[in-house]
Protein backbone atom coordinates (compact mmCIF):
# COMPACT_ATOMS: atom_id res chain seq x y z
CA UNK A 1 0.00 0.00 0.00
CA UNK A 2 1.43 3.37 -1.00
CA UNK A 3 2.20 5.97 1.63
CA UNK A 4 -0.48 8.60 2.23
CA UNK A 5 0.31 12.04 0.78
CA UNK A 6 1.49 14.64 3.28
CA UNK A 7 -0.70 17.72 3.58
CA UNK A 8 0.02 20.96 5.42
CA UNK A 9 -2.93 22.88 6.90
CA UNK A 10 -1.83 26.51 7.09
CA UNK A 11 -4.61 27.96 9.24
CA UNK A 12 -7.24 26.64 11.62
CA UNK A 13 -10.51 25.85 9.84
CA UNK A 14 -13.62 23.70 10.26
CA UNK A 15 -12.80 20.94 12.77
CA UNK A 16 -14.72 18.05 11.08
CA UNK A 17 -12.89 18.80 7.82
CA UNK A 18 -9.55 18.69 9.63
CA UNK A 19 -10.54 15.37 11.24
CA UNK A 20 -11.38 13.86 7.84
CA UNK A 21 -8.13 15.16 6.36
CA UNK A 22 -6.27 13.43 9.20
CA UNK A 23 -8.06 10.19 8.39
CA UNK A 24 -7.04 10.33 4.72
CA UNK A 25 -3.59 11.94 4.78
CA UNK A 26 -0.52 12.61 6.88
CA UNK A 27 -1.46 16.03 8.20
CA UNK A 28 0.72 18.82 9.62
CA UNK A 29 -0.79 21.90 11.31
CA UNK A 30 1.30 25.00 10.74
CA UNK A 31 -0.68 27.27 13.06
CA UNK A 32 0.24 25.07 16.04
CA UNK A 33 3.99 25.29 15.43
CA UNK A 34 5.99 27.30 17.97
CA UNK A 35 8.61 27.86 15.27
CA UNK A 36 6.95 27.90 11.86
CA UNK A 37 10.19 28.30 9.94
CA UNK A 38 11.69 25.27 11.64
CA UNK A 39 8.57 23.23 10.94
CA UNK A 40 8.60 24.19 7.27
CA UNK A 41 12.28 23.27 6.97
CA UNK A 42 11.57 19.86 8.47
CA UNK A 43 8.41 18.85 6.59
CA UNK A 44 8.57 21.12 3.54
CA UNK A 45 10.38 18.68 1.25
CA UNK A 46 7.65 16.06 1.79
CA UNK A 47 4.46 18.14 1.55
CA UNK A 48 2.41 17.68 -1.63
CA UNK A 49 -0.77 19.51 -0.67
CA UNK A 50 -1.68 22.63 1.33
CA UNK A 51 -5.03 23.57 2.81
CA UNK A 52 -5.78 27.18 3.66
CA UNK A 53 -8.72 29.53 4.14
CA UNK A 54 -10.15 31.94 1.62
CA UNK A 55 -9.37 34.91 3.85
CA UNK A 56 -5.77 34.04 4.85
CA UNK A 57 -4.57 32.34 1.66
CA UNK A 58 -0.95 31.37 0.99
CA UNK A 59 2.00 33.60 0.11
CA UNK A 60 4.91 32.94 -2.23
CA UNK A 61 7.36 32.46 0.67
CA UNK A 62 5.30 29.59 2.03
CA UNK A 63 5.13 28.03 -1.42
CA UNK A 64 8.91 28.36 -1.74
CA UNK A 65 9.30 26.43 1.51
CA UNK A 66 7.29 23.56 -0.03
CA UNK A 67 9.30 22.47 -3.09
CA UNK A 68 7.06 19.46 -3.83
CA UNK A 69 3.79 21.34 -3.42
CA UNK A 70 1.29 20.30 -6.10
CA UNK A 71 -2.06 21.74 -4.94
CA UNK A 72 -3.40 24.48 -2.68
CA UNK A 73 -6.96 23.68 -1.60
CA UNK A 74 -8.75 26.69 -0.19
CA UNK A 75 -11.66 26.45 2.24
CA UNK A 76 -13.68 29.33 0.77
CA UNK A 77 -12.95 31.79 -2.04
CA UNK A 78 -9.29 32.91 -2.11
CA UNK A 79 -8.50 36.60 -2.43
CA UNK A 80 -5.35 38.68 -2.68
CA UNK A 81 -3.84 36.82 0.28
CA UNK A 82 -3.29 33.89 -2.11
CA UNK A 83 -0.35 34.62 -4.42
CA UNK A 84 -2.07 33.18 -7.46
CA UNK A 85 0.65 34.31 -9.87
CA UNK A 86 3.38 32.61 -7.83
CA UNK A 87 1.36 29.40 -7.75
CA UNK A 88 0.73 29.56 -11.48
CA UNK A 89 4.42 30.12 -12.19
CA UNK A 90 5.25 27.02 -10.17
CA UNK A 91 2.52 24.93 -11.82
CA UNK A 92 0.72 24.56 -8.47
CA UNK A 93 -2.98 23.85 -8.83
CA UNK A 94 -5.23 26.24 -6.91
CA UNK A 95 -8.68 24.96 -5.94
CA UNK A 96 -11.55 26.57 -4.07
CA UNK A 97 -15.03 25.75 -2.79
CA UNK A 98 -17.55 27.80 -4.79
CA UNK A 99 -20.76 28.48 -2.92
CA UNK A 100 -23.42 31.14 -2.54
CA UNK A 101 -23.17 32.90 0.81
CA UNK A 102 -25.02 36.07 -0.16
CA UNK A 103 -28.20 35.29 1.75
CA UNK A 104 -26.55 34.08 4.95
CA UNK A 105 -24.34 37.20 5.09
CA UNK A 106 -27.41 39.37 4.46
CA UNK A 107 -29.13 37.62 7.37
CA UNK A 108 -26.27 38.58 9.71
CA UNK A 109 -26.39 42.19 8.50
CA UNK A 110 -30.08 42.37 9.38
CA UNK A 111 -29.49 40.61 12.68
CA UNK A 112 -26.83 43.11 13.72
CA UNK A 113 -29.02 46.03 12.72
CA UNK A 114 -32.06 44.77 14.64
CA UNK A 115 -29.97 43.87 17.69
CA UNK A 116 -28.18 47.21 17.72
CA UNK A 117 -31.24 49.40 17.18
CA UNK A 118 -33.61 47.48 19.45
CA UNK A 119 -31.04 46.74 22.16
CA UNK A 120 -31.50 42.96 22.30
CA UNK A 121 -28.09 41.88 23.61
CA UNK A 122 -27.90 45.06 25.67
CA UNK A 123 -31.20 44.02 27.22
CA UNK A 124 -29.89 40.51 27.82
CA UNK A 125 -26.93 41.94 29.74
CA UNK A 126 -29.31 44.22 31.65
CA UNK A 127 -31.45 41.31 32.82
CA UNK A 128 -28.44 39.19 33.79
CA UNK A 129 -27.07 42.08 35.87
CA UNK A 130 -30.40 42.44 37.73
CA UNK A 131 -31.12 45.87 36.23
CA UNK A 132 -34.71 45.12 35.15
CA UNK A 133 -35.68 44.41 38.76
CA UNK A 134 -34.79 48.02 39.59
CA UNK A 135 -36.06 49.97 36.57
CA UNK A 136 -37.07 49.69 32.92
CA UNK A 137 -34.34 49.33 30.33
CA UNK A 138 -33.50 52.25 28.05
CA UNK A 139 -35.72 52.29 24.93
CA UNK A 140 -34.47 51.16 21.54
CA UNK A 141 -35.14 52.69 18.15
CA UNK A 142 -37.79 51.89 15.54
CA UNK A 143 -36.61 50.41 12.25
CA UNK A 144 -39.74 51.37 10.33
CA UNK A 145 -39.29 54.43 8.11
CA UNK A 146 -35.59 54.73 8.97
CA UNK A 147 -33.40 55.32 5.92
CA UNK A 148 -30.74 52.69 5.22
CA UNK A 149 -27.74 53.64 3.09
CA UNK A 150 -25.93 50.63 1.64
CA UNK A 151 -22.24 50.94 0.73
CA UNK A 152 -21.75 48.49 -2.15
CA UNK A 153 -24.88 47.22 -3.86
CA UNK A 154 -23.43 43.96 -5.16
CA UNK A 155 -25.10 40.59 -4.65
CA UNK A 156 -24.94 40.75 -0.85
CA UNK A 157 -26.02 44.40 -0.85
CA UNK A 158 -29.05 43.61 -2.99
CA UNK A 159 -30.11 40.74 -0.71
CA UNK A 160 -29.69 43.09 2.25
CA UNK A 161 -31.80 45.74 0.52
CA UNK A 162 -34.64 43.30 -0.16
CA UNK A 163 -34.71 42.28 3.50
CA UNK A 164 -34.54 45.88 4.72
CA UNK A 165 -37.49 46.89 2.55
CA UNK A 166 -39.59 44.25 4.34
CA UNK A 167 -39.13 46.30 7.53
CA UNK A 168 -40.55 49.39 5.85
CA UNK A 169 -37.15 51.06 5.54
CA UNK A 170 -36.33 53.10 2.42
CA UNK A 171 -33.00 52.16 0.80
CA UNK A 172 -30.34 54.17 -1.05
CA UNK A 173 -26.85 53.12 -2.06
CA UNK A 174 -23.32 54.27 -2.87
CA UNK A 175 -20.89 52.53 -5.21
CA UNK A 176 -18.44 53.13 -8.03
CA UNK A 177 -21.26 53.32 -10.56
CA UNK A 178 -25.03 53.51 -10.81
CA UNK A 179 -26.82 50.18 -11.23
CA UNK A 180 -30.05 49.29 -12.98
CA UNK A 181 -32.05 49.06 -9.76
CA UNK A 182 -34.94 51.00 -8.30
CA UNK A 183 -33.05 52.45 -5.33
CA UNK A 184 -31.74 56.04 -5.28
CA UNK A 185 -28.02 56.28 -6.06
CA UNK A 186 -25.53 58.56 -4.30
CA UNK A 187 -22.18 59.24 -5.94
CA UNK A 188 -20.94 60.92 -2.76
CA UNK A 189 -20.49 58.78 0.34
CA UNK A 190 -20.72 61.63 2.83
CA UNK A 191 -24.00 62.71 1.26
CA UNK A 192 -25.38 59.17 1.65
CA UNK A 193 -24.24 59.04 5.28
CA UNK A 194 -25.88 62.40 5.94
CA UNK A 195 -29.18 61.15 4.51
CA UNK A 196 -29.08 57.76 6.25
CA UNK A 197 -30.12 56.59 9.69
CA UNK A 198 -28.20 53.35 9.14
CA UNK A 199 -25.03 53.04 7.03
CA UNK A 200 -24.51 49.39 6.10
CA UNK A 201 -21.16 48.38 4.60
CA UNK A 202 -21.30 45.47 2.10
CA UNK A 203 -18.57 46.27 -0.43
CA UNK A 204 -15.50 44.07 -1.05
CA UNK A 205 -12.11 45.13 0.26
CA UNK A 206 -9.91 46.57 -2.47
CA UNK A 207 -7.31 49.33 -2.74
CA UNK A 208 -10.18 51.68 -3.57
CA UNK A 209 -12.32 50.72 -0.56
CA UNK A 210 -9.61 50.37 2.11
CA UNK A 211 -10.30 53.11 4.67
CA UNK A 212 -13.39 54.20 2.75
CA UNK A 213 -15.41 54.95 5.91
CA UNK A 214 -13.50 57.93 7.28
CA UNK A 215 -14.03 60.35 10.16
CA UNK A 216 -15.92 62.80 7.88
CA UNK A 217 -18.26 60.00 6.77
CA UNK A 218 -18.97 59.08 10.40
CA UNK A 219 -19.44 62.75 11.24
CA UNK A 220 -22.00 62.96 8.41
CA UNK A 221 -23.81 59.89 9.76
CA UNK A 222 -24.30 61.82 12.97
CA UNK A 223 -25.27 61.15 16.61
CA UNK A 224 -28.49 59.36 15.66
CA UNK A 225 -26.92 57.19 12.97
CA UNK A 226 -25.82 53.56 13.18
CA UNK A 227 -22.95 51.86 11.33
CA UNK A 228 -23.13 48.16 10.36
CA UNK A 229 -20.10 46.42 8.82
CA UNK A 230 -20.36 42.89 7.39
CA UNK A 231 -17.71 43.45 4.70
CA UNK A 232 -14.11 43.74 5.94
CA UNK A 233 -12.71 45.57 8.95
CA UNK A 234 -10.16 47.55 6.93
CA UNK A 235 -12.92 49.34 4.98
CA UNK A 236 -13.62 51.41 8.10
CA UNK A 237 -10.88 53.56 9.64
CA UNK A 238 -10.49 51.94 13.06
CA UNK A 239 -9.27 54.99 14.98
CA UNK A 240 -12.00 57.16 13.46
CA UNK A 241 -14.68 54.67 14.50
CA UNK A 242 -13.33 54.39 18.05
CA UNK A 243 -13.32 58.18 18.39
CA UNK A 244 -16.84 58.50 16.97
CA UNK A 245 -18.15 55.87 19.39
CA UNK A 246 -16.29 57.25 22.40
CA UNK A 247 -17.53 60.79 21.75
CA UNK A 248 -21.07 59.58 20.86
CA UNK A 249 -20.80 61.18 17.42
CA UNK A 250 -22.67 58.13 16.10
CA UNK A 251 -25.40 56.19 17.91
CA UNK A 252 -23.69 52.81 17.69
CA UNK A 253 -22.02 50.16 15.56
CA UNK A 254 -22.73 46.53 14.64
CA UNK A 255 -19.52 44.75 13.62
CA UNK A 256 -19.04 41.27 12.19
CA UNK A 257 -15.53 42.02 10.91
CA UNK A 258 -12.42 43.53 12.45
CA UNK A 259 -9.00 44.86 11.52
CA UNK A 260 -6.79 42.16 13.05
CA UNK A 261 -9.08 39.17 13.49
CA UNK A 262 -9.46 37.42 15.87
CA UNK A 263 -7.81 40.11 18.01
CA UNK A 264 -10.40 42.79 18.84
CA UNK A 265 -9.36 46.00 20.62
CA UNK A 266 -10.44 46.03 24.26
CA UNK A 267 -12.18 49.38 23.82
CA UNK A 268 -14.89 47.83 21.62
CA UNK A 269 -15.73 45.40 24.41
CA UNK A 270 -16.28 48.31 26.76
CA UNK A 271 -18.75 50.21 24.55
CA UNK A 272 -22.36 49.44 25.43
CA UNK A 273 -23.54 50.81 22.07
CA UNK A 274 -21.56 48.25 20.04
CA UNK A 275 -22.81 44.81 19.02
CA UNK A 276 -20.16 42.36 17.81
CA UNK A 277 -20.14 38.93 16.20
CA UNK A 278 -16.99 36.88 15.41
CA UNK A 279 -17.05 37.09 11.59
CA UNK A 280 -20.01 34.73 11.29
CA UNK A 281 -21.41 36.14 8.03
CA UNK A 282 -20.84 32.86 6.19
CA UNK A 283 -20.30 30.76 9.31
CA UNK A 284 -23.23 28.36 9.18
CA UNK A 285 -23.14 24.61 9.56
CA UNK A 286 -24.47 24.18 6.03
CA UNK A 287 -21.79 26.39 4.45
CA UNK A 288 -18.99 24.80 6.52
CA UNK A 289 -20.06 21.29 5.55
CA UNK A 290 -20.35 22.17 1.86
CA UNK A 291 -16.90 23.77 1.82
CA UNK A 292 -15.42 20.83 3.68
CA UNK A 293 -16.81 18.35 1.17
CA UNK A 294 -15.36 20.36 -1.71
CA UNK A 295 -11.91 20.69 -0.13
CA UNK A 296 -11.82 16.91 0.33
CA UNK A 297 -13.09 16.33 -3.22
CA UNK A 298 -10.39 18.61 -4.68
CA UNK A 299 -7.58 16.83 -2.86
CA UNK A 300 -8.96 13.35 -3.50
CA UNK A 301 -9.26 13.97 -7.24
CA UNK A 302 -5.77 15.45 -7.51
CA UNK A 303 -4.00 12.68 -5.62
CA UNK A 304 -5.92 10.09 -7.66
CA UNK A 305 -4.69 11.68 -10.88
CA UNK A 306 -8.16 12.91 -11.86
CA UNK A 307 -9.34 16.42 -12.86
CA UNK A 308 -9.79 18.70 -9.85
CA UNK A 309 -13.54 19.50 -9.75
CA UNK A 310 -13.31 23.03 -8.32
CA UNK A 311 -10.16 24.39 -9.90
CA UNK A 312 -9.53 28.11 -9.58
CA UNK A 313 -8.70 30.20 -12.62
CA UNK A 314 -8.91 33.69 -11.07
CA UNK A 315 -9.19 35.34 -7.68
CA UNK A 316 -12.41 36.58 -6.13
CA UNK A 317 -12.77 40.26 -5.20
CA UNK A 318 -14.88 39.42 -2.16
CA UNK A 319 -18.01 37.72 -0.84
Amino acid sequence: MSKQPEVLILHRTYAPTIAELERRYIVHKLWLASDRSAMLREIGPRVRGAVTTGLLGCDAATMDALPKLEIIASFGAPRASLDFDAAKARGIICANTPDDITEVVADVALGLMIDLMRGITRGDRYIRAGGWEKELAAPGRDLRKKHCGIVGLGRIGQFVAARIEAFGMPVSYFGPRKKNVGYPYFDNLEALARAADVLLVCCPLSPETRGLITAPVLQALGPNGFLINVARGAIVEEAALIDALREKRIAGAGLDVFWDEPRVPQVFREFDHVVMSPHIGSHTLEVREERGRKVLANLEAHFAGKPVPYILDKLSRGD
